[in-house]
């Protein structure tokens, strides 16, 4: 467990922990949605997605989940695996790496670094697991603004693609 930036602390995860993740999910689709971003998610909620709640317990169960937690409350889930979805047009990479399949911050707490501390716990998770390569991907629409976001966290947009008529972005953020 991490006490990374004051008051955020980071545990693993489990599949206990998959309501607190489809509710920071549901909130994320509405927060979007209320901005006008109806294509990055979505407009249903996620745990009435078709496979939604399967899917969440699957990363939560056969993955690395992370929850950062606000005063024992959970306010961020991130989750990593050993690659790329194979559902997405992305090639694994040609050396050991870490990918964050699902990175979810609570936007009542926006500004307060649960994104980027949970992303920085993931760079560490990389180094212990003999890694020096952490890759995302993410939607690349709108304003490029979850593009911006990863890069100010120090990733490095690496390619783009298209999946279907979703656009998206894989970024990477070497460590050592």
């Amino acid at each position: 467990m991490d006490d990374i930036a004051p008051g955020i602390r980071i545990r693993p995860g489990d599949r206990a922990d998959a309501p607190a993740v489809l509710e920071l999910l549901d909130a994320a689709v509405a927060w979007m949605n209320a901005r006008g971003n109806t294509q990055q998610w979505g407009t249903t909620p996620y745990s009435r997605k078709p496979g939604g709640v399967a899917r969440v317990e699957r990363y939560l169960s056969e993955n690395s989940p992370w929850i950062a937690e606000l005063g024992g409350t959970p306010a961020g889930a991130l989750v990593l695996d050993s690659g790329p979805s194979p559902q997405l047009p992305i090639g694994p990479a040609d050396e050991p790496e870490r990918y964050v399949r699902l990175l979810v911050s609570d936007r009542r707490h926006a500004g307060l670094g649960i994104g980027a501390a949970l992303l920085d716990h993931a760079a560490g998770e990389t180094l212990r697991a003999g890694a020096r390569l952490l890759r995302v991907d993410c939607w690349a629409g709108g304003g490029g603004e979850l593009v911006a976001f990863y890069e100010r966290s120090g990733f490095t947009l690496t390619e783009r693609f298209l999946h279907g008529d979703w656009p998206g972005a894989v970024l990477a953020r070497r460590m050592g």
